[in-house]
């Protein structure tokens, strides 16, 4: 097999994977992240054709993933930065997450941690705002359930930050009920459980 239709190939297969695990986790396909693999898949194997570079099959998929990942790269980078008090740098990295085009998933993903890092600052009222707002997109079918679960902890603790107790655990339940599997449903039960102990107290005997 000659090496620009293994690159083409690589493609393609890079494509299909991605769009499957988006199934999976029952949220939309990316059209923009197809469109964007073939373009380079075209252009970098055609290169290759041409002028006989031998492009590393490797270094190939590696550089489609950096640019079709590019978004989410970008916020779990800022995440690292938000998670240490960094949040000016946080902010700088979402904002050019944000100028870089993201996908519907991608932007969701962007504003679901902006919205985290807003309650990791204290800015509470901002955060509910926000996920409340995500919540809308979510009702329009724009927000998957893996996300849709994050949202609902999150504005969950915020809720239970400003003291709205019955609120929160309306949000925890609807994290359980959106995504039981997801680590967000997990520390959504774990509130709840919080919350039980504290109405009946501490075991007799």
């Amino acid at each position: 097999m000659s090496l620009p239709v293994m690159l083409l190939l690589e493609g393609l297969a890079y494509a299909v994977v991605f769009s499957g695990l988006s199934l999976v986790r029952q949220e939309k396909l990316s059209l923009r992240l197809a469109i964007e693999t073939l373009l380079i898949t075209l252009a970098v194997s055609g290169g290759t054709a041409l002028s006989g570079y031998p492009t590393h099959p490797v270094l190939f998929l590696f550089g489609v993933y950096l640019v079709t990942m590019r978004v989410r790269l970008l916020v779990d980078v800022g995440n690292a930065f938000a998670r240490r008090g960094r949040y000016p740098q946080a902010e700088a990295l979402y904002g050019l997450a944000a100028r870089l085009g993201p996908d519907p998933v991608g932007a969701i993903v962007l504003d679901l941690n902006r919205a985290a890092m807003l309650l990791q600052r204290g800015k509470t009222d901002e955060a509910i705002a926000a996920l409340t707002g995500m919540l809308e997109k979510s009702k329009e079918g724009h927000v998957g359930p893996r996300h849709e679960a994050a949202v609902h902890y999150n504005l969950g603790a915020a809720y239970r930050r400003t003291g709205k107790e019955a609120q929160a655990i309306r949000e925890f339940n609807a994290a359980v009920d959106a995504w039981p599997v997801s680590p967000y449903a997990r520390r959504a039960e774990e509130a709840l459980d919080q919350n039980r102990r504290k109405r009946t107290g501490p075991p007799s005997g």
